[in-house]
């Protein structure tokens, strides 16, 4: 894995579901734009053939091994980092992605117990600039997510949820710029802390 060498700076959020994080990414697009920044929002899985394949197998429409699940989100990552972020980083465009690598590690690793393998299909890939991590509780969680769907898909039971947080946490000691956030505070008090981050990494 190797840092970002383009202009453009490349932001990642990453959270349990239910986290919130599709909130706080919203206002800090607004607020971004408000500074007049560059900004772009995706996100993985992917809105491309390969990340359909993925959400209808985190749907339970199909099934293969984990293995198999996890080949196509490097595949999936492969394609968006060529076909999207990277042209956008390379035009100097700040990019901010709801999930990226760290998502594989810390949900692959509930089923696939080589970590090693994982950060190895994944170690051509560049680093995000930064990553903001919104630390939340499981039964927190959940809670949300009954709330907003009708079902609740793979991986997110409280059981799973616990195991993910605590992968995060130990995958993160491995990396840099890596800020945890507590997000179970007021929405406005998460974005502040998020804005400080901005301020002091992107400048503003």
């Amino acid at each position: 894995m190797s840092q970002n060498p383009y202009p453009g700076k490349f932001i990642v959020f990453e959270a349990l579901d239910g986290s919130g994080v599709s909130t706080q990414i919203e206002l800090l697009i607004k607020y971004l734009k408000e500074k007049k920044i560059k900004v772009h929002l995706t996100a993985e899985p992917t809105r491309y053939l390969i990340g359909g394949l993925i959400k209808s197998w985190l749907s339970n429409d199909w099934k293969s091994t984990p293995e198999c699940l996890q080949l196509l989100f490097t595949a999936d990552r492969a394609y968006h980092l060529e076909k999207e972020i990277i042209p956008l980083l390379k035009k100097g465009i700040t990019v901010i992605s709801d999930r990226y690598l760290f998502s594989t590690l810390a949900y692959g690793v509930l089923e696939i117990k080589d970590r090693q393998w994982l950060f190895d299909i994944n170690k051509k890939f560049i680093l995000p600039d930064f990553t903001i991590f919104l630390d939340v509780s499981p039964e927190i969680c959940v809670e949300r997510i009954k709330k907003s769907r009708f079902s609740i898909e793979l991986f997110e039971s409280k059981e799973k949820l616990r195991e993910v947080r605590k992968n995060y946490h130990e995958i993160f000691k491995k990396f840099k710029n890596i800020y945890i956030i507590n997000g179970e505070e007021p929405i406005k008090e998460v974005f502040n802390e998020i804005k400080k981050i901005i301020a002091e990494e992107l400048k503003t």
